[in-house]
């Protein structure tokens, strides 16, 4: 593994990896992932791109930020690593919450000046359909929560952390969710309850969206949806891979990847 190196953001200690040579390539990861996933894509591109590969706030060895993050936070702290340690305009790679991430960014007049080419897999942002049992637990949860909001503050907090601690509350919450400390469950709600459909008519930099077939957590119709919103965009799909198609499909993967930012 390359060696880990610090960035101070804000009194908020980040951490990244660093290979390769040429051009500069951010590298970002998904939730409930870090650098030494992506690590693997950097590995693949080394004799392409100079390849920085971040752990986010709460990922990795990154630690957690003090208070919840927006996507607008974590989009404000990739855009001080790119004017502070890149200093030149850039391509992005990133994956699933990386999406997130990187739609606000190029939308941005940062990222329209600072940012070229940007490959997109299994990116996250797009609103989801949604079937009856997601709304049946959501409105269940809503209601067992409800006699507990009426409680003084002191009382409110103890009695709704008992509540989070019962296996019918955990039934209800997402895997992700449920295993999240306090500051992460608010980043993650914050982060999922934001669509970013309206980001995409302001993006005008060169997009390809690489996906996996069998993708379950960004389903194909969300890129298809992505592309239809971009005006610079191209859809690719991998088949016989899932959400991490990197790591489903490495050559194949690095292939595209090595035709898309050298063409």
């Amino acid at each position: 593994m390359s060696e880990l190196i610090p960035f101070d953001y804000n009194q908020q200690k980040i951490f990244y990896q660093k290979t390769g040579e040429g051009k500069p390539l951010v590298i970002l990861h998904g939730w409930g992932s870090s650098s030494r996933v992506m690590m693997p894509v950097a590995t693949n591109l080394k004799e392409i791109r100079t390849c920085y590969v971040l752990d986010l706030p709460g990922f990795g060895e990154s630690p957690e930020p003090e208070r919840s993050w927006s996507i607008d936070d974590y989009t404000d702290m990739v855009q001080a690593f790119i004017k502070d340690i890149i200093k030149e305009k850039t391509d992005l790679l990133v994956h699933s919450y990386g999406g997130r991430i990187t739609l606000k960014l190029c939308s941005r007049d940062f990222g329209k000046s600072n940012i070229e080419k940007v490959l997109i897999t299994g990116g996250a942002g797009m609103k989801p359909k949604r079937s009856f049992r997601y709304y049946y637990k959501k409105y269940l949860a809503k209601t067992l929560k409800a006699p507990f909001l009426m409680l003084p503050d002191k009382q409110r907090e103890k009695a709704l952390s008992k509540l989070r601690s019962t296996n019918l509350w955990k039934s209800l919450g997402s895997s992700d969710y449920s295993t999240l400390s306090g500051v992460m469950r608010e980043t993650f709600v914050k982060s999922v309850t934001e669509y970013l459909e309206p980001t995409l008519p302001d993006i005008e930099h060169e997009v390809l969206l690489l996906w996996g077939r069998k993708d379950e957590a960004t389903p194909i119709y969300q890129a298809e949806r992505m592309e239809k919103g971009l005006k610079n965009s191209a859809l690719v799909i991998i088949e016989d891979a899932a959400h991490y198609a990197f790591l489903d499909k490495p050559k194949q993967f690095s292939a595209i990847c090595v035709a898309f930012f050298n063409g």
